[in-house]
């Protein structure tokens, strides 16, 4: 116990500055599509496009990699937004009527959305007589005078009002009351009804002194605004949706809630305007829904374009999601799969044009961006190279492969190009090409590969702030599914009316669950890929150049070894097609491995210097040669009193060391409870005198507080067989003096299982293998005190570095391994670290995570962080996310900690499931179906948008002097909160807004660094599943909020003097 009486007091200034340039955590940038969508705008000059959520987010996107991110301070839903054209400012409308204005600023050269000002309406009056001033109660609609320096504001009232938009306040003397209007209106129109809501504001295209007044009941008044009179009435008779204007004012046209839209002539001397020149219902006679939106484009060579959402037939097509495009005689119905929110055309507005000449359609909807182009003849879809849907088929997992060789970066591209050629003219290019990217380009290239519910793989660029899709592996053409059966009713269907068009790729719906991917793996040297999915299935896939037609080998693998007693309950297999399949360019499968019983795959891993795949499932693993077609072992880790997977009385048989263990621990939890006990009932002061006195007994020291009594788990739990880790490491086994291949699988029930394996290799120079099979002997098998979950296995060379990727040493591509002896495997389960000398298996040093922390291990990986002051000086550490959201880092081999930070909210049970690491300090997890949230751990490589804008509007100095200057971390929509700004309010005059976050300095470990692009990481080893929220997870989540509560500030001297401390 000598070793308690040395310890080192205190920090070591030289590790503390080592440490701020090694780590640093930040949010960088969320990739996907932003979730429930609820606003859309789009800057016709700067080319620039905002979306609005129902969270409050707002995002501008300009060309890729030019993005902005701002979350308003209220979490209410964005409901209508509207650029300044040219200004880079944007005018945002919540559903509780206030208004929000954003500037897009330069700091240092780089572009960011700072709210500059916010307006709250007066609140509702009370019920005291009509005689009082119109009340802005709610706003409906909002238009942008075409001056630029005021805004009308529709309300639920009737009223129109005025708004100053350098201050955000409202114009005295100016506004226009529903009475002001009806002296204009024919008195049997009037006939006691009340003119409703404005609908809709629309400005002159030529004079902007006059504003085009929608009412709800279907009256439409051209307003002057500098005679303050009415130039013109139109009485509708039907409950008015939409307005748009023509091009040179002659001609306007409103939609109705009956799905009808008629056309006004502006030009007429007579007034009130009673009939229209045109009224249709393009999808009657019968009842239809109502048009939402219409727009009217005019183009030179003739033929205008009608654009309309909605007004399908009520009782036929009364829930499809549509956009009607009509030209002419040719009428197409773009037919969604999700919900329309907004839609704009890309056209000229240059007021010398006398042609709109639109180009591009962009549809917002609820999932996805559909964007087509319009000049090229049947308007086809324009590739997204952003804001793609990840969860076109629901994610199920996730894994990030990292520095991927340019040759085989090629190779993928061009297979996706395949997939989906690129249109030729120039015209189809992306539209949205605001801004300037900044950044960088990548030294090196990440991939993504998201795991899909409907049997699909995907690849994404990763390397970059814009995450643009690559290519698309299906494995469902390999197994008998109900797909033929839909396609036939979608081509039965083409020849009725209405002319649909399916548009988008969002498909939530899966052909059969069975095909949900589990777990990818890529080796990135020699193209070779594992995908296994639901049913037990593994498939082997080889990248191709060329398309083919073959077969594909098949092999089953029984995971009980004939074990009795055991019934599956569960889903079949999937009936896989047989002969010869075609197959196209990308990844074709060569060998199929059915895991029986035909459970979900729960960890896989892949070694193609060896050939050999292993896998696990609930019930055991296997491991199988797949250049021979030969299975080299199956192993059955369900434990003898399973209660979900056995069947009979349980087993009585108990052996005298597990008795004499489950007696001390009663003893010392009766101790430790104790205790506790007396610890827990005392003031803060008697804890302090405890602490003394604890310290002041060097004999107790084992029973510091600091630590937390850890109950171990019982052997009968029905998911201790489940496998969670498999691991492939050339390394000492046997003996200390002969090293070779083995293989090493980890289960929930904290067991360890190490095989030596046997494998033949090939004569130098010749690609003929030897027909001796590969063999698999037991080497070691470990089980942890505790019964933890084992999450992750690693073996240490002897310099405690993690081995090399197959192929990366014998290729140069990685310093070779320490092979003179000395490895040591690191064990990671949910409660500690462990590290275990090889290869006697002896324990030489861990960490107690779950007893210093109070939480539990969910995520782990090795990850290489590079010093942001000296490019030469780097560390391995272990990184590790909790079930309570936080991260910490690790020395590796010592497993010290180094700096842990808040990352994901321990109530976001999804989002800690789906994190993924990188090989360079880098993460990914989920913060909605459709979105990634990237961060970062390391003080050097960050991934975040560097962008600038050129805009014509000059900056009010004296504004931007007091405006609080943000960080280049722009607001974190959905996860922890970044800096939010205190922006100016205005109600009736200007008062600050109260920051959401903290004006107090961040600790130096959190400060943003000095950027660099050099994002192409690997996760090679974390390959988890997205949607694996387990038992323990709930558990969590739903636990008192005393286990919740951890103590995070332990003495580092403490934390290394437990590190020593072995059982």
């Amino acid at each position: 116990m000598m070793k308690f009486r040395f310890r080192r007091q205190g920090a070591d200034p030289q590790r503390e500055k080592l440490k701020q340039e090694l780590f640093a955590f930040n949010k960088t940038v969320e990739h996907g599509f932003p979730n429930q969508p609820s606003a859309l705008a789009f800057d016709p000059e700067l080319r620039i496009m905002a979306i609005g959520t129902r969270s409050g987010a707002v995002k501008i996107y300009g060309a890729p990699g030019v993005e902005f991110t701002g979350l308003h301070p209220d979490m209410a839903t964005v409901t209508q937004m509207h650029f300044l054209p040219g200004q880079g400012r944007l005018l945002t409308l919540l559903d509780d009527s206030s208004l929000h204005l954003w500037e897009i600023v330069h700091h240092n050269g780089c572009a960011q959305l700072e709210e500059a000002l916010s307006f709250h309406p007066p609140s509702r009056p009370g019920f005291d007589g009509s005689s009082g001033p119109p009340s802005l109660a709610r706003i409906t609609v909002v238009l942008l005078v075409a001056t630029g320096d005021m805004a009308a504001l529709g309300s639920e009232g009737g009223s129109v009002f005025f708004l100053d938009i350098s201050t955000l306040m409202l114009l005295e003397g100016q506004t226009l009351g529903p009475d002001e209007v009806l002296q204009s209106v024919p008195d049997d129109y009037r006939c006691g009804k009340a003119l409703g809501p404005v609908e809709s504001l629309q400005g002159h295209l030529q004079d902007p002194t006059k504003i085009l007044i929608g009412y709800s009941r279907g009256l439409l008044v051209i307003w002057n605004q500098a005679a303050q009179c009415a130039d013109c009435v139109f009485l509708g008779n039907q409950q008015l949706e939409s307005l748009c204007w023509e091009r040179s004012g002659s001609t306007l046209v409103s939609s109705h809630s009956d799905g009808s839209y008629a056309i006004w002539s502006a030009n007429t001397s007579s007034s009130p305007v009673t009939q229209p020149m045109v009224a249709t219902t393009p999808y009657g006679p019968f009842p239809c829904k109502a048009i939402n939106k219409i727009l009217w484009r005019n183009c030179e060579s003739g033929g205008h374009f009608i654009i309309f959402s909605g007004g399908m037939p009520r009782a036929s097509y009364g829930d499809r999601h549509c956009v009607s495009v009509l030209r002419a005689e040719t009428l197409v119905t773009l037919d969604f799969t999700s919900r329309i929110i907004d839609f704009f055309t890309v056209h000229s507005t240059r007021p010398e044009d006398e042609f709109d000449e639109p180009q591009a359609l962009a549809v917002l909807l609820e999932e996805e961006l559909v964007v087509l182009d319009l000049q090229t003849p049947g308007w086809p879809a324009v590739p997204a190279p952003y804001l793609a849907p990840l969860h076109s088929s629901a994610i199920t997992c996730s894994a990030h492969v990292a520095n991927v060789p340019a040759k085989l970066w090629s190779r993928i591209v061009s297979a996706g190009e395949q997939q989906s050629p690129p249109l030729a003219t120039s015209a189809s290019s992306w539209p949205i090409t605001g801004g300037q990217n900044l950044a960088q380009e990548p030294s090196q290239r990440g991939l993504l590969l998201t795991g899909h519910e409907d049997g699909t793989v995907r690849f994404w660029d990763a390397s970059g702030v814009a995450l643009r899709p690559l290519y698309k592996l299906s494995t469902a053409g390999l197994f008998q599914t109900d797909c033929e059966h839909a396609d036939s009713l979608a081509q039965a269907a083409e020849d009725d009316w209405p002319p649909f068009r399916k548009v988008g790729c969002f498909d939530p719906y899966s052909d059969d669950p069975r095909l949900g991917v589990q777990k990818v793996v890529l080796c990135k040297y020699t193209a070779q890929m594992v995908v296994a999915g639901t049913a037990g299935q593994v498939l082997v896939l080889e990248l191709s150049d060329m398309p083919s037609e073959q077969a594909v080998s098949m092999a089953s693998v029984d995971l009980l070894q004939d074990r009795e007693g055991f019934t599956w309950k569960g889903h079949e297999r999937l009936s896989p097609r047989t002969g010869p399949l075609p197959w196209p360019i990308g990844f074709q499968p060569r060998v199929l491995i059915q895991c029986l019983p035909p459970a979900a795959i729960t960890a896989v891993t892949l070694h193609t210097e060896w050939n050999l795949v292993a896998f696990g499932t609930s019930h055991g693993f296997g491991l199988f040669d797949y250049q021979r077609k030969n299975p080299v072992l199956a192993r059955c880790t369900l434990h003898p009193n399973d209660s979900l997977a056995m069947e009979g009385p349980l087993s009585r048989v108990k052996s005298l060391k597990k008795s004499l263990r489950q007696s001390f621990r009663r003893i010392r939890k009766s101790r430790v409870s104790g205790k506790k006990r007396a610890t827990n009932t005392n003031s803060k002061l008697q804890e302090a005198n405890a602490q003394l006195a604890e310290q002041a007994c060097p004999h107790d020291v084992e029973m510091t507080p600091v630590q937390r009594r850890i109950e171990p788990r019982s052997a009968d739990d029905s998911l201790s067989g489940v496998v969670r880790c498999l691991y492939f490491a050339d390394t000492f086994l046997r003996d200390a003096a002969h090293h070779g291949p083995t293989m090493w699988a980890g289960t929930n029930s904290g067991s360890v299982f190490a095989y030596a394996l046997e494998v033949p290799a090939a004569a130098a120079g010749s690609e003929k293998w030897p027909e001796r099979v590969v063999e698999a002997v037991l080497g070691k098998e470990v089980q942890l005190m505790h019964r933890a979950p084992v999450v992750a296995i690693a073996v240490l060379d002897g310099h405690g570095r993690p081995l090399p990727e197959p192929f990366e040493a014998s290729r140069d591509l990685a310093q070779a391994p320490d092979m003179q002896g000395g490895h040591a495997v690191l064990i990671a389960s949910e409660e500690q670290f462990k590290v275990f000398t090889l290869p006697k298996v002896s324990a030489k040093t861990k960490f107690k995570l779950t007893a210093h922390e109070g939480c539990r291990v969910r995520k782990v990986a090795l990850a290489t962080f590079t010093s942001v002051a000296c490019e030469d000086y780097a560390e391995t550490c272990l990184a590790c996310l909790t079930n309570l959201g936080d991260v910490h880092v690790f020395s590796v081999p010592g497993l010290r900690p180094q700096v842990h930070y808040p990352c994901i909210r321990k109530e976001d049970i999804s989002g800690i499931a789906s994190c993924v690491f990188t090989r360079h300090g880098q993460g990914f997890y989920l913060i909605s179906p459709s979105e990634f949230e990237r961060f970062s751990l390391s003080a050097r490589n960050i991934t975040e948008p560097l962008c600038s804008l050129d805009i014509s509007w000059p900056h009010d100095a004296a504004r931007a002097s007091c405006r609080l200057q943000e960080s280049p971390k722009r607001n974190q929509a959905n996860g922890t909160p970044g800096i939010v700004l205190a922006p100016q309010s205005c109600d009736g005059s200007p008062n600050p807004v109260h920051s959401r976050g903290t004006d107090t300095a961040e600790p130096p470990e959190a400060t943003l660094s000095p950027m660099s692009i050099d994002s192409a990481t690997s996760a090679d080893t974390t390959l988890d599943m997205t949607g694996d929220v387990t038992v323990e997870d709930v558990k969590d989540f739903l636990g008192s909020s005393e286990e919740s509560e951890n103590l995070k500030n332990l003495a580092e001297d403490e934390a290394r003097a437990c590190a020593i401390l072995i059982k």
